[in-house]
């Protein structure tokens, strides 16, 4: 039997920065893997260190020492496997829904990627606006922009960046729920999921295990499993346990 590569793998990653002439160490020995089919929460204070481990994660930054490793080879550059759904939307103002999603697509012929976006464009809810320009989107659709963008690759491994926290709680909830539904399906790629997060519940609702930081420099406090099964009952009392237990670990 062929023991294949763990999908993803940190081994003691840190990153330091130099801020006027000082080092600012913003992640230090961060270790752990991830297999396929998990999905993977980062929380812990502002300020430790979570979205530095995603960039370094999808080839963005580099790690001063240590390494991530995809299927078994070092993550140097960003990786088209390897995709990123950021906070802020990051769409164009000046293109359509369409070209907004072809972006991702620019290596495959124009009419494949044509069918390719409006597949996915159909798939998160924005048939019909595929014309439209993001100034006549509501929050809530240009994310859902985002999110077409960032799953048409298929990619083996998508990472959130706080994606529903700039919108609002009924629009970041369904949102979640439609990730999840997509992910939990199998139908499609991504085959891992990792999410950045300021939301311990948000967290635990979404993911199999949740990985809290310290302070800065972020290192790792605890690697937790959440037995619970999908989709997650918030009234469960195991759901509100696990929330009780790492919002202690944090504060």
């Amino acid at each position: 039997m062929i023991n294949m590569p763990t999908d993803l793998v940190l081994k003691s990653v840190t990153k330091k920065y130099s801020v006027d002439g000082n080092e600012l160490v913003a992640l230090e020995n961060v270790s752990f893997s991830v297999k396929k089919r998990e999905s993977v929460g980062l929380v812990g204070p502002s300020g430790c260190g979570k979205t530095t481990l995603i960039r370094n994660i999808c080839g963005l930054e580099a790690p001063t020492s240590g390494s991530v490793l995809f299927l078994g080879k070092p993550i140097t550059e960003p990786n088209r496997k390897i995709m990123m759904i950021f906070q802020s939307f990051a769409i164009l103002p000046w293109k359509t829904v369409q070209e907004n999603v072809e972006l991702a697509l620019l290596d495959k012929p124009k009419k494949e990627r044509a069918k390719i976006a409006r597949n996915f464009i159909e798939l998160v809810g924005l048939d019909g606006f595929e014309a439209s320009y993001p100034r006549e989107l509501s929050g809530g659709m240009k994310q859902r922009v985002g999110i077409a963008r960032g799953i048409s690759t298929e990619p083996d491994v998508l990472l959130l960046d706080e994606p529903f926290s700039a919108l609002d709680a009924l629009t970041a909830n369904n949102l979640r729920n439609e990730v999840l539904r997509f992910y939990l399906s199998k139908k499609h790629k991504p085959d891992i999921l990792i999410l950045v997060t300021h939301s311990i519940e948000e967290a635990v609702y979404m993911c199999n295990r949740v990985i809290v930081l310290s302070k800065r420099p972020g290192h790792i406090v605890e690697d937790i499993k959440i037995d619970l099964p999908f989709p997650r009952n918030r009234r469960d009392p195991r759901f509100y346990e696990y929330v009780d237990r790492i919002t202690t670990l944090i504060t």
